[in-house]
């Protein structure tokens, strides 16, 4: 399985989602770290993704390729991660064959009603568990 994982800014929840792949799934999962930014591919790289890129174009191009897709609700989201995300990228990750899983996490502009309220930790527990349940996706 190839899974994409995409962040901005930081990096941060792409690092410790890949973290949590990395020690909870077979080692022969591939993840590939997208960034808006080259900060936030380095910090999903170093977490252990296989391999990583960073930019609009990279993003554009490679989501076609992936077999599910996790990020943060505003990997959807045109202009979000303070502008990183653009809606070239929103556009692509949304139309992207692969499926994606998504944290309802309440940044910027957009809050989803009905969604989990649970701490981003708890979330990504929730995430491990749907990628490692293949058979359901």
């Amino acid at each position: 399985m190839r899974i994409g994982i995409i962040d901005g800014q930081g990096g941060g929840i792409g690092k410790y989602i890949t973290e949590r792949l990395r020690k909870e799934l077979p080692p022969d999962l591939e993840i590939i770290a997208l960034g808006t930014n080259a900060l936030a591919t380095a910090a999903m790289l170093r977490a252990g993704a296989n391999d990583g890129a960073s930019g609009e174009n990279a993003i554009v191009q490679t989501v076609p390729t992936l077999d599910l897709i996790a990020g943060s609700l505003a990997i959807i989201t045109a202009n979000s991660f303070l502008g990183e995300l653009t809606p070239a990228m929103a556009a692509a990750i949304a139309s992207a064959p692969g499926k994606k899983l998504l944290l309802a996490l309440g940044r910027g502009n957009v809050e989803v009603i009905g969604g989990s309220t649970e701490p981003f930790p708890h979330q990504v527990d929730l995430l491990i568990k749907r990628i490692a349940d293949k058979g359901k996706l």
